[in-house]
């Protein structure tokens, strides 16, 4: 019965991680975060079980460990297929976003990178500023378009217009919006990079000013009359996060949870552990999804082939 209320706890868990309350210390949203490695817990439960001393209690205690482990199949289990396009259709145009911050990041070899990608609109976060010129250099003759604020910048093949440096609350411009005339139409592009967040002893999960930036973001984007609409970049945070559930409410994630290799994490990038950036649509289907390999920040960049929803 030890066995079976603790795999009855692991499945509600897995299920239902809103019953758990986010204070003190956004606990709640700790757990989502970090929801896809609870299934951890069902080999535990499996090894658990096999140690009675009884052959008939051992049986019966592996049948309950099952339930969480069906339940953590079906939640990410379709995330472990790998989803590269081509996918369903076609695609109009790529779209590509990576954090550049990071000790290792050579602008010279990352810009390489970016170019061998081939997306058509690229969205950089957290760049020094101290390397943006080097970036505009690299990436000119392949994107002619750009925007930059603060430690944003924005390329594109296609031409750029009503650039807006958006400020979602904090030290720094967290957005750059601007409309790209992409094959499918005018495309409203959203450069995003939200406030960081920490687990601290004293403040638990740092995540007050992250959630405060989204909604604001979340407000921005439903009142944007663009048909189509691109958010991509570094949201600092688990899509299955509460706190970012605004902006989840008008947008769809492209992958869910996670595309790409397995979950599809992209931090840190040398051993991902979690999913940080990401791409949300409105009015576009996505046609494939590969989480890049490290190219020398300590996020992995994400790369999607879009098409219109007609």
């Amino acid at each position: 019965m030890r066995v079976a209320l603790a795999a009855l706890l692991l499945t509600v868990l897995l299920v239902c991680p809103g019953v758990l309350p986010n204070t003190p210390g956004h606990l709640g949203s700790l757990v989502e975060t970090a929801l896809p490695w609870f299934g951890l817990g069902v080999p535990l439960l499996l090894a658990w079980a096999a140690v009675r001393r009884s052959r008939s209690r051992s049986l019966m205690g592996g049948a309950f460990a099952l339930v969480p482990a069906v339940a953590w199949a079906v939640l990410f289990g379709p995330d472990l297929v790998s989803f590269h396009g081509p996918g369903p259709g076609r695609t109009d145009f790529q779209v590509l976003t990576l954090n550049v911050g990071g000790d290792r990041t050579a602008p010279r070899d990352v810009a390489r990178d970016i170019l061998a990608a081939d997306a058509d609109v690229v969205a950089l976060e957290k760049v020094p500023t101290d390397t943006l010129k080097t970036y505009e250099r690299e990436l000119h003759g392949a994107y002619p378009y750009h925007a930059t604020g603060n430690t944003l910048g924005l390329w594109s093949r296609y031409p750029l217009r009503g650039v807006e440096r958006l400020d979602l609350g904090g030290a720094w411009p967290h957005a750059i919006r601007a409309v790209a005339r992409t094959p499918v139409g005018d495309t409203a592009v959203y450069a995003v990079r939200l406030p960081s967040v920490r687990v601290t002893f004293r403040d638990g999960f740092t995540v007050r000013r992250r959630d405060a930036s989204a909604a604001r973001l979340a407000e921005r984007v439903a009142r944007d009359r663009t048909r189509h609409v691109v958010v991509l970049g570094d949201l600092n945070g688990s899509l299955r996060d509460r706190g970012l559930a605004p902006l989840t409410r008008g947008l769809r994630p492209v992958g869910g949870g996670g595309s790409g290799h397995g979950q599809g994490f992209t931090w840190p990038a040398a051993f991902p552990v979690v999913r940080l950036d990401h791409v949300l649509v409105r009015g576009l289907a996505p046609t494939g999804a590969t989480v890049l390999p490290d190219l020398g920040s300590d996020h992995r960049p994400v790369l999607t082939g879009l098409r219109s929803v007609r």
